[in-house]
């Protein structure tokens, strides 16, 4: 670890100890003013117990907040990272919305909603924005990390550009729609700063549990005091401290807040920022994930891989209809039914100009493409789609066409007129693993949903092959919403991706809400989490690092409240058999005196604190076991390791101070 982080994060532990901070964390709050008051009896009665347990208890705050403070200091290092790469540059103000308005040189902290900027190559953008002209290469490894440029263009989903990006070629007009303070960049810093974080629902709901033994356990120790008084042998303060501490949950009290904060560090290191630990636990406790197929169960970039002509076509003729309703496509299906036709039929490709050639672009809502040439007009697209321009299809092209979608295929009509020529057969691959993946995710307890706008036997296929529980077929942004509404009806928690405006009031109902960066500004606002990779299958790691983190927290107050079983044998019999002379039969550990049984477990009790800040930090493995399983193996590790692992450290701790002359 950082040496500069763990003198930084010492610091900070000291400072923390201000009781109007520490207030805020009642347990911790209770072992200071044990440690204070224990101090003050150092001054009124020095002896070397007394001065020894105050010693102690006030390491049991110092490794607390040390703790904190190591798991706030990492995200404030990240912090620090991301001011360097913020700048203020000069931004090229447009008098008007194009181009060629003319501009006005300004810094940018002047820039407000609204304003246009021209970005040419090799300036800075400004601020966020979104693309409303032009076309260009943009470098984000300021932002992202990642050392490949991306297309940023108008009028797509890839219309965002995020402030302190660079602009490799050509140039972009951007509308701003961030004040200053307010952009991607700023956000990112005060959500990665621990410091500032929020706690969470399950988070305060265990702080009020903390806060309620803790009172149970004082009103406890302090009625103690009058009891043994009135036997006749009064217990020492000190150890009726020192009891108290050790009765009360420190060790999870200590590391509550460094678990949170690690959670949504261990988000960032997955290039995810959270826009809050409220999203974090939300995503350990979905339970629907609604997936997009491509690019998250499958590659994408489906291929054309066969074509069938209709009776009576020859495959010539169809190869070179369907190339020539390609040539001006530029998506990857448009490009690979160019190669095919070349590469497997001999045909090549057609210079664009020399064939005065009409071309249509394919659109969402017609589904279709083509070219129109003198004396011809000539189509591809969906089954369905080029069946109502045609009339009907025939019969032996309805065939195929099932039989390429129950294969899990695209098929692609092509016509002439209304004549119909035959099939272009497209295939999209599922991810290796991807299987086993969701298969894990169904032992834990969450259902898939693979949402796509393929026709529904092009979906169930995919989705028999990918192993998801269910699918949505020819989505629209009003069936997502529906969906989610639909199972968040029933009591299910859904966790979904999205990058276009399209997807905005999908992931703003979603309880967690993955937004690519790469996306619209739109869906970046609408979502509660932003990937920074634009890598759809995030989604899973993001409920795995959310799972990770309710473990952890799990695991460890199972451990805290476990062990404090060794501490009661260690204490009470030998702090009260003056007393009750027949609590003496409970020191199992034949221990050696009041003074170093106390020692030894106020030692233990701030020792064991700094051997889980690690865990606390790096979070348990995580494991895709259901419910009952997870319950069962930490009450079998945490719960009876801490009942057990005591024992032998406490006898340990006690013969090494009866050893040093401790009586």
């Amino acid at each position: 670890m950082n040496a500069a982080l763990v003198r930084r994060a010492a610091l900070d532990a000291v400072f923390k100890l201000d009781p109007r901070r520490m207030v805020k964390n009642p347990v911790m709050f209770v072992v200071e003013v044990g440690s204070a008051f224990t101090t003050a009896l150092c001054i009124t009665e020095p002896n070397f117990f007394t001065i020894a347990v105050a010693a102690c208890l006030w390491f049991t705050v110092l490794f607390a907040n040390f703790a904190e403070a190591l798991a706030e200091g990492r995200g404030k290092a990240q912090a620090e990272t991301l001011r360097k790469s913020r700048r203020e540059v000069p931004a090229k103000k447009l008098r008007g919305p194009r181009r060629d308005a003319g501009f006005d040189e300004v810094p940018s902290v002047r820039l407000t909603l609204g304003d246009v900027v021209l970005v040419e190559a090799g300036d800075l953008v400004p601020g966020d924005g979104e693309v409303i002209d032009g076309v260009a290469s943009v470098d984000e490894s300021a932002v992202t990390g990642e050392s490949a440029p991306v297309i940023r263009e108008s009028g797509g989903d890839r219309s965002a550009v995020t402030g302190g990006t660079r602009v490799l070629s050509d140039w972009l007009v951007v509308r701003i729609t961030a004040r200053p303070g307010e952009t991607f960049l700023d956000r990112m810093i005060s959500m990665v700063e621990g410091a500032k974080r929020q706690k969470t629902p399950n988070e305060i709901a265990l702080d009020i549990l903390l806060a309620a033994l803790t009172l149970v356990f004082l009103l406890v120790t302090v009625t103690l005091h009058p009891f043994t008084a009135y036997a006749g042998v009064a217990v020492p303060a000190t150890i009726l401290v020192a009891l108290l501490v050790c009765l009360i949950p420190t060790t999870i009290g200590g590391l509550l807040s460094a678990i949170g904060i690690a959670g949504m560090d261990r988000m960032i290191q997955a290039n995810v920022i959270a826009m809050s630990g409220r999203a974090v636990e939300a995503a350990g406790d979905v339970d629907v994930l609604l997936l997009d197929k491509t690019g998250t169960i499958t590659l994408g970039n489906r291929q054309a891989t066969e074509l069938v002509p209709a009776p009576g076509v020859t495959t010539e003729e169809l190869a070179d209809a369907a190339q020539l309703s390609s040539l001006s496509d530029e998506t990857p299906e448009g490009r690979s039914i160019v190669v095919l036709a070349k590469e497997k039929y001999g045909l090549r490709a057609r210079n664009v100009q020399e064939l005065s050639a009409t071309f249509v672009p394919f659109t969402a809502q017609t589904r279709i493409s083509g070219a129109d040439l003198p004396g011809r007009q000539i189509r591809k697209g969906a089954a369905d789609a080029v069946g109502k321009l045609v009339g009907e299809l025939p019969a032996d092209v309805r065939r195929v066409t099932e039989e390429v979608s129950k294969a899990g295929g695209t098929p692609l009509v092509v016509a002439d007129g209304k004549r119909v020529l035959g099939v272009v057969k497209l295939k999209d691959v599922v991810k290796g693993g991807i299987k086993e993946r969701f298969a894990d995710l169904r032992r834990i307890g969450i259902r898939t949903v693979m949402i796509t706008g393929d026709n529904p036997l092009t979906a169930a296929a995919i989705a028999a092959e990918a192993g998801v529980d269910d699918f949505l077929a020819e989505a629209t942004p009003e069936q997502k919403l529906a969906m989610i509404r639909d199972y968040q009806a029933r009591g299910h928690l859904v966790a979904m991706t999205g990058d276009g405006t399209n997807d905005a009031p999908a992931l703003a109902q979603a309880d967690v809400a993955v937004a690519m960066n790469s996306g619209t500004q739109a869906a970046k606002e609408a979502g509660n989490m932003v990937d920074l990779d634009s890598n759809p299958t995030k989604l899973l790691k993001v409920v795995e690092v959310g799972k990770q983190m309710l473990m952890t927290r799990g695991a460890l107050t199972t451990f805290s409240i476990a062990n404090d079983l060794a501490k009661y044998f260690a204490i009470i019999p030998m702090a009260f058999a003056g007393t009750y002379p027949a609590l003496q039969a409970l020191n199992v550990m034949g221990l050696h005196s009041a003074h170093t049984a106390v020692l030894a477990a106020v030692i233990f009790n701030a020792l064991i604190i700094v051997a889980l800040i690690p865990l606390a930090l790096r979070g348990v493995k995580y494991r895709a076991l259901p419910a009952p399983s997870l319950l069962r193996r930490n009450v079998l590790v945490f719960g009876l390791g801490g009942i057990v692992a005591p024992f032998p450290f406490i006898k340990a701790l006690d013969s090494l101070l009866f050893a040093l002359g401790v009586s």
